[in-house]
């Protein structure tokens, strides 16, 4: 047995490579992250992923060199399909990727040290809740309040959801008489949360919204009072901070108003719209925001760090154990009092990887004002499209709260549809920039979401030029009546 675990321990080695290896890939990949982003302005938003797409290498019990595996990633992963690191991307809210983040990330993988308990790291679990006080004071919650870094919006709407259901004390038994207020813009993984907290059977109620796509509160209020009356449990209220179809902000100081005065748990998904409260000429759109009992905020968002880092604010921490706690035997020696709350304690994850560094190292090398700058500027940009979009002959939707607008060429209505689709599909063959579509009330929209970090006036500016190329084309195309 002594041979064999020898002869075993001289092939495992193989997983820890000397240093002079580990410079090489370094020097690899660091050149590969060099070229990457010293060419971002000219690569593709968009780029029509290869006709065979399969990957070229399987998993085998040999190893393979470095550079065929980054030509990989390159020719099939890195220049095929969406690139969310590119100004150009104007559809979908992007995920960031500043260049800090990714040796913060470097930094967590290498140490490996673990976040979820305070017994196993209590700096990495420090700097975890550092940074969700930082963004409860933000939104103007108490000082006692926490959270926890999630994997993003959904996994924190998830959370703040499962505390509002036990909080309530909505048991299985009350489920199908328990009401839930939230509006058709509000963003899908709301309606998954719900559904995967066990509360499918709920009663749903989508209030009407106004003309700027923002919900009605005197809908709400009647809509209240009618379940209220009809003897139903009404306990949660979910308003948008930044809605992904339109940005819309939902009048938030009403909202808690009516949370106040009917007992509802107030949650405000401000996953894409939060950070804009970073910028004092946008605060009063937010008033409000500060009463509610939870926030999901996504930093893989508004402060352009890569996908895989949002965040949920809970006012009632002591509400948001108990809804996630659990005592494992094997774990009694990390369940002592200690001076900080352990995330695993307060989220659904116990293996938990030290995702707040990747936050903490941007802000603290370059501190808050680029990222409020750059915040500014894409409300700014947002609303120059918004008015030259209109002297190209657009059509647009409500005036932007934010960084999100709609707009579609206006055509015969018989023809609208057909023709915006066709425009947004001459803008992925163009492949420079991104846009998406939605539609809202059976009608066809373009979206515009400026977002990204990278995204400056140049990149407005050039999908100006390509919507209006495109619609040239297409108006050329179309056969001449007679």
């Amino acid at each position: 047995m002594s041979d064999k675990i020898q002869h075993l321990e001289r092939i495992s080695r193989q997983l820890e490579p000397t240093q002079e290896q580990r410079e090489e890939w370094n020097a690899q990949v660091q050149a590969y992250a060099d070229d990457f982003i010293n060419h971002i302005e000219t690569l593709h938003a968009y780029d029509e992923p290869p006709q065979n797409g399969r990957l070229s290498f399987t998993i085998g019990e040999e190893g393979k060199s470095l550079e065929p595996l980054l030509a990989e990633i390159r020719a099939k992963v890195d220049r095929a399909g969406i690139n969310p690191a590119s100004g150009g991307h104007l559809g979908y809210v992007p995920g960031g990727g500043i260049f800090p983040a990714a040796l913060g990330d470097y930094l967590a993988a290498a140490t490996n040290r673990y976040s979820g308990l305070f017994f196993a790291n209590p700096g990495a679990v420090r700097i975890e809740n550092e940074l969700i006080r930082w963004m409860c004071e933000m939104v103007g919650y108490p000082p006692k309040s926490l959270g926890n870094l999630a994997s993003g919006g959904s996994i924190a709407n998830l959370i703040a959801i499962t505390t509002a259901r036990d909080f309530k004390g909505i048991r299985a038994t009350r489920v199908e008489k328990a009401v839930v207020y939230l509006t058709q813009q509000v963003h899908h993984c709301v309606q998954k949360a719900l559904r995967i907290a066990g509360l499918g059977d709920a009663i749903i109620r989508y209030i009407p919204v106004d003309g700027h796509f923002r919900m009605d509160t005197k809908r709400l209020h009647q809509q209240l009072e009618r379940d209220r009356f009809q003897g139903l449990m009404p306990f949660l209220v979910v308003g948008s901070a930044g809605t992904t179809d339109t940005g819309a902000v939902d009048p938030l100081d009403e909202i808690a108003n009516l949370a106040e005065q009917f007992g509802l748990w107030f949650h405000v998904d401000a996953a894409y719209g939060g950070f804009f409260l970073l910028v004092e000429e946008l605060k009063e759109k937010f008033r409000g925001i500060e009463r509610s009992d939870s926030v999901a905020i996504d930093p893989h968002k508004g402060l352009f760090l890569p996908y895989g880092l949002g965040a949920v604010l809970i006012k009632n921490v002591e509400a948001q154990y108990n809804a996630h706690y659990y005592k494992a035997n094997y774990m009694q020696d990390a369940q002592q009092d200690w001076e900080e709350a352990s995330p695993a304690d307060l989220s659904p994850e116990l293996t938990k990887h030290f995702r707040g560094l990747r936050m903490w190292l941007p802000l603290q090398l370059l501190g808050l004002k680029p990222f409020r700058a750059a915040l500014e500027e894409k409300v700014l940009l947002c609303r120059y499209f918004y008015h030259k979009v209109q002297e190209a002959g657009f059509e647009v939707g409500p005036e932007p709260d934010l960084s999100i607008m709609i707009f579609r060429y206006k055509t015969r209505h018989e023809d609208c549809t057909r023709f915006n689709e066709q425009l947004v599909e001459y803008v992925r063959r163009d492949g420079r920039v991104f846009l998406s579509s939605t539609t809202i009330d059976g009608e066809y929209w373009i979206r515009l979401a400026v977002l990204s970090f990278r995204t400056h006036k140049r990149e407005i500016s050039l999908c100006l030029d390509i919507l209006r190329a495109g619609v040239q084309q297409l108006l050329s195309e179309q056969p001449v009546a007679g």
